[in-house]
C-alpha cells in the first residue's frame, strides 16, 4: 500500500503543539508519526490522505504558526526511511531491548524484542506504547490469555508470549500492522500469537485474562463495552493512547462496566490506567 507523508513543521518549535495536533491527525486516520527539530512527520494511506483537508487541523495555542507539505512514500522504500530518519534502540528499565533487525547492540536485557516496523505504528518510542511496557514489565503473565488490541507492530504481544504468556491474540483494523505484526512474530520466534485483522467486532465468546489496549480515546470510549465483555472476572486492562486531561470521562466509562482503577502511570501529559474486572 502507498502511503502518504506529511511533514509539519510547527514555529516555534513545540512540544505540546506537536502532541495537540498529532491527535487530532491521529483521530483522522494517520497511523504513524516521528518527531524531529522542526516539528513532526505524519504518515497515512494514500487512499485516505485524499479525503483529508490540511486546513482543518489547528493548534490551539496562541503564537504557533503551521506548515505542511506531503511526499508520496512508495511501499519499497519504507525499511530504508525507518533505518536512515528514525527507528533507534530503546532499551526500557534495563529489562528489556527493542532493535530492529539491521541493528546490532549489545545489551543484557532479559527480553529482545526484534522488529522491522514499516509503517505501523509501536516501536516503543511513543509514551503511549513504552507506558504499558513499563507496566508488563512490573507485573507477571505467565499461564494468562491475553489480549493485544491494536497491536501494531506486536511489540506488546511479544513481551507477554516472552514472559510466559499461555496464548496471544493481537488484533489490528490496519491491514499494513497485521502483515507487520506476523512479520515480526517470525523474526523472534513467537509461536503462541495470533494475529487477526479487524476491530472489536471480533470479539466473541472468548475469555482473556490481560487485555492491553492501546488505541485513542475515541476508539477506548467506543469499544469498551466489548473490551469488558470478553474479560474474565479479576482479569486486567491496560488502557493507554490518550492524555492526562482525558482520565475522567475514561474513568467513568469504565466504571459502567464493573471497572476499578488500580493504577496510573503518566509520561510526558499521555497517560495508562490499569483496572481490575470486580469478581
Amino acid at each position: 500500500m502507498e502511503y502518504t507523508k506529511v511533514e509539519v513543521k510547527v514555529s516555534p518549535v513545540n512540544e505540546v503543539a506537536n502532541e495537540l495536533l498529532m491527535a487530532q491527525m491521529g483521530e483522522m486516520g494517520f497511523e504513524s508519526f516521528e518527531e524531529n527539530d522542526k516539528g513532526f512527520n505524519a504518515y497515512i494511506p494514500s487512499p485516505l490522505f485524499e479525503d483529508i483537508t490540511l486546513s482543518e487541523i489547528y493548534c490551539p495555542l496562541e503564537g504557533i504558526s503551521i506548515d505542511y507539505s506531503t511526499e508520496v512514500i512508495p511501499d519499497q522504500n519504507w525499511n530504508k526511511e525507518w533505518e536512515k530518519n528514525f527507528f533507534q534502540p530503546i532499551i526500557i528499565e534495563d529489562k528489556c531491548i527493542i532493535r530492529s533487525s539491521f541493528h546490532q547492540v549489545d545489551s543484557e536485557a532479559k527480553y529482545e524484542i526484534i522488529i522491522d516496523p514499516k509503517m505501523s505504528f509501536g516501536t516503543g518510542h511513543h509514551e503511549t506504547t513504552s507506558l504499558i511496557l513499563n507496566y508488563l514489565l512490573e507485573i507477571d503473565v505467565a499461564g494468562l490469555d491475553v489480549l493485544d488490541m491494536g497491536c501494531g507492530t506486536a511489540i506488546l504481544g511479544m513481551l507477554c508470549s516472552m514472559k510466559g504468556a499461555a496464548k496471544v491474540t493481537g488484533i489490528d483494523i490496519n491491514e499494513w500492522a497485521y502483515n507487520n505484526a506476523i512479520t515480526n512474530l517470525e523474526l523472534n520466534s513467537v509461536s503462541n500469537m495470533e494475529v487477526l485483522l479487524g476491530g472489536a467486532d471480533l470479539l466473541k465468546d472468548q475469555q482473556y485474562d490481560l487485555i492491553l489496549a492501546n488505541i485513542n480515546r475515541n476508539i477506548l470510549l467506543a469499544d469498551m463495552a466489548n473490551y469488558a465483555k470478553v474479560l474474565k472476572p479479576g482479569g486486567s486492562i491496560y488502557f493507554s493512547g490518550f492524555y492526562s486531561e482525558d482520565v475522567e470521562i475514561m474513568d467513568r466509562e469504565a466504571q459502567k462496566y464493573n471497572l476499578q482503577l488500580k493504577s496510573r502511570k503518566t509520561d510526558n501529559n499521555w497517560t495508562s490506567l490499569a483496572y481490575i474486572k470486580a469478581e
